[in-house]
């Protein structure tokens, strides 16, 4: 069969789409680490009107435009390797999508606190408990409102990655879960800002965490500054990205001035690193 001249033509941009289409997605963010702890960013396709996507039955956050969608999943540091799945829905049609979640080892850190910070009194233990039941209902929002040009955030502090995501801690001879954001060390006061628009859903001051913000940047994208020494927003401030939440100290647990930076994506804390562009 002889093609004409317009089908090889659309044949050939076809074909060099693909590349471009890979280089576009290869630079974007947040950057593609199908590990726990990571972020898979899988591809939807065109659709008319953006898609819903789940994993099982938690909304995740779609991205893109009507020539192509993504959606941007966020994978827990408990995942185990090997493949996963989540469903989407689109133009009244539903389909299953999978992806693998490699394996990844993260480092360990010996740190000694203050024994009551480890071994908690029943006053504190029951305070820490209240508390973590507020912070998981924070941590459940979800509005529609999307980031339009998502994810390409700057660090909220300047100074030293004093600790790495995944990083597994051990306080005092007793093995706790993995580090679950990034810390930076600062000097006390150095001003924290929003590395992207969001809005403040919680602040607080709270056994562990210190001085806490919490900002909602839509489509179950939110992020999380502990430690903090002053705070200097409240529920329902809307932030651009650049304006001053607070500043850094070492309240709650924490062994000198630093700022915890945590990134949640669908309910699950992710690697913040992946969200910088440098």
């Amino acid at each position: 069969m002889t093609l004409s001249r317009r089908q090889l033509l659309l044949a050939f941009a076809a074909t060099a789409a693909v590349p471009c289409a890979r280089a576009a997605a290869a630079g974007a963010l947040p950057r593609d680490a199908r590990v726990p702890g990571g972020v898979a960013r899988i591809a939807l396709g065109p659709a008319s009107e953006r898609p819903r996507a789940q994993d099982d039955a938690l909304p995740l956050l779609v991205a893109g435009s009507t020539a192509a969608w993504t959606a941007i999943v966020g994978i827990p540091l408990a995942a185990r390797p090997g493949r996963a799945q989540i469903q989407v829905q689109a133009a009244g049609e539903s389909r299953t999508l999978d992806y693998t979640v490699r394996a990844k080892s993260y480092p360990q850190q010996r740190l000694r606190v203050a024994p009551g910070q480890v071994d908690l009194s029943p006053e504190d233990q029951a305070r820490h408990e209240r508390e973590r039941a507020h912070q998981l209902s924070v941590m459940e929002t979800f509005s529609l409102r999307a980031p339009e040009s998502p994810f390409a955030m700057s660090a909220p502090v300047s100074g030293r990655r004093s600790s790495s995501f995944g990083l597994r801690r051990v306080f005092n001879g007793q093995a706790r879960a993995p580090h679950a954001g990034m810390d930076i060390a600062a000097a006390l006061g150095t001003p924290v800002t929003a590395p992207l628009e969001g809005r403040v859903v919680d602040t607080g001051d709270y056994f562990f965490n210190g001085g806490t913000v919490w900002l909602d940047h839509g489509g179950g994208l939110l992020t999380l500054y502990c430690h903090l020494s002053e705070i200097f927003v409240q529920a329902g401030d809307l932030l651009r990205a650049g304006e001053r939440l607070g500043a850094v100290g070492a309240t709650g647990r924490a062994t000198g001035p630093h700022l915890h930076w945590g990134v949640l994506l669908n309910r699950t804390m992710v690697d913040p690193a992946l969200f910088l562009a440098a």
